[in-house]
């Protein structure tokens, strides 16, 4: 690390926490909840893309590339089938009802204990994928800056918690809008780089990658345990994202700042658009890693880079940093470093306000109102006071995510046995008259349990785990509810499209 990286960090990090003070000024609870209801697309857009790319990913996609397999990559069909859905469906619902959450929804549609469920399902999901997002991009900042891990989650969890107390969601936002575009300068400075080193043409580049190697694109292979899988990506991925994009409150959350449901749903393309660069961008970085250490495999270890890569599975999530670590000049390995800051930040922040929000709106004030303050600057007292509780039980999760294993792995077993299910009920309440409050309830603590039941026993691909929590749900949900008359309900999709006027 020269002076000019520890420059770059230092002053990244201060311009985030300077964001937060200058957006702390004159906060309500309508201003920290939902930025006084006054975002447009672009920050709208950006700031769910960079909120849930999370550092998981920013580090896993590159290794995956190098690895075996481009298989990655048919991610971004799957988030291209499930944009419009989101779009069509889950947006004009949560702005034309204008909830606070989108737990809410369900209480309107079921009853407030389905609501209590779904936001608990929420919470448990966020701190166990922030825990162990922190958990995977802090091993990359702590071998390249040569610091403790603990101390890198520490001091990140503090800043970004830091800004979030102080300045809301406005903060939030805008910040990830800056982490956005230090993602994508980081990636093509990245790029740029590895060309020039591997002295060879982008042609070349592809040919030594593909060269005697099979299934990198492509592999429908019907396996459970096939780590890529074609079906498994286009299936898995897809709900995944409906669930992310659509039920996960750190996105919604974002769609109801939105000045209107146009700009809402504009953001949610804007975020599509967001995706289809980044995504590419680290897979052709993982590509060019390949290429650049077939030359160069004594920097990894003895052996050609193939022998390397099946006797340390590892290898490839150490590849990138140890490049940066050796080959970025003065300043530009600090522009990398503020990149997995950025992306750890970005899954920090947004997850511990959004936690916060379903915290206090579907329990405190649901359950408990008379624990809300009576005047405005008690309330924020009240509401910063629990971001600093949330975000020091993430800090202190991420700190112990190591010894249980492979951390992609663990981030999305968390994320299925808790986000299938929480899909499963938004598609009930949406599409099916039939389904009542009783059914929900059963369906959904029966399909959790028999997922992470399943976890513990089968040594399938983890991305299997979305289709086979949210299918349960589903089946379940829809056999039960004639175990309870149905009632009449005003907020299945389309009664809410008839009856309700958007504000477009």
């Amino acid at each position: 690390m020269h002076f000019l990286d520890y420059l770059v960090v230092v002053a990244y990090l201060g311009l985030m926490l300077g964001l937060g003070v200058f957006f702390g000024r004159n906060q309500s609870r309508r201003e920290f909840f939902a930025a006084g209801n006054s975002m447009g697309w672009l920050p709208v857009g950006l700031s769910v893309m960079a909120t849930l790319f999370s550092s998981n990913s920013f580090v896993f996609y590159p290794a995956a590339a190098l690895g075996d397999s481009l298989r990655i990559g048919l991610s971004l069909v799957a988030f291209a089938l499930m944009t419009p859905i989101v779009v069509m469906v889950f947006i004009p619902v949560y702005t034309r009802l204008k909830v606070e959450t989108a737990y809410q929804y369900l209480e309107l549609r079921f009853h407030v204990s389905v609501r209590i469920l779904a936001s608990g399902l929420f919470v448990l999901l966020r701190i166990g994928w922030m825990a162990s997002a922190t958990y995977a991009a802090s091993v990359v900042v702590s071998s390249v800056m040569g610091v403790s891990q603990i101390a890198v989650i520490v001091g990140l969890g503090i800043v970004s918690v830091g800004y979030t107390m102080v300045g809301g969601l406005r903060a939030v936002m805008w910040t990830d809008v800056i982490q956005f575009f230090v993602f994508v300068t980081t990636i093509l400075v990245t790029l740029g780089l590895i060309v020039q080193l591997t002295d060879a043409s982008v042609m070349e580049i592809f040919h030594t990658y593909f060269d005697g190697r099979e299934g990198l694109v492509l592999d429908f292979t019907p396996s459970m345990t096939l780590p890529y899988g074609s079906w498994v990506i286009l299936i898995g991925v897809f709900l995944e994202g409906l669930s992310a994009f659509g039920a996960d409150q750190v996105a919604v959350q974002r769609y109801i700042s939105s000045r209107s449901e146009r700009s809402s749903q504009l953001g949610a393309v804007l975020n599509l658009f967001g995706l289809w660069i980044v995504i590419p961008g680290l897979m052709m970085i993982g590509v060019g890693l390949f290429a650049y250490f077939t030359e160069h495999s004594s920097e990894l270890g003895t052996g050609t880079l193939t022998e390397i890569l099946a006797g340390d599975s590892k290898v490839a999530d150490r590849a990138l940093p140890d490049f940066v670590r050796v080959h970025f000049p003065a300043g530009l390995a600090g522009l990398f470093l503020a990149a997995l800051m950025a992306a750890i930040m970005s899954s920090i922040d947004s997850g511990v306000h959004s936690v916060t929000t379903a915290v206090v709106v579907d329990f405190r004030d649901r359950l408990f109102p008379h624990l809300r303050p009576d005047n405005e600057r008690a309330e924020i007292r009240w509401i910063r006071t629990l971001v600093v509780i949330i975000g020091a039980i993430t800090i202190t999760l991420a700190c112990f995510v190591g010894p249980l294993g492979n951390v992609f792995d663990i981030c999305k077993m968390l994320t299925a046995a808790f986000g299938g299910p929480l899909l499963a009920i938004f598609i009930l309440a949406f599409f099916s008259k039939r389904a009542t409050w009783l059914a929900v309830l059963l369906s959904v603590s029966i399909s959790t349990i028999f997922t992470l039941a399943l976890m513990c026993t089968q040594d399938w691909f983890s991305i299997w785990y979305w289709p086979i929590g949210f299918g349960t749900a589903m089946v379940l949900g829809w056999l039960a509810s004639y175990l309870q008359a149905a009632e009449p309900t005003e907020y299945t999709f389309f009664q809410i499209m008839k009856h309700q006027d958007g504000d477009v």
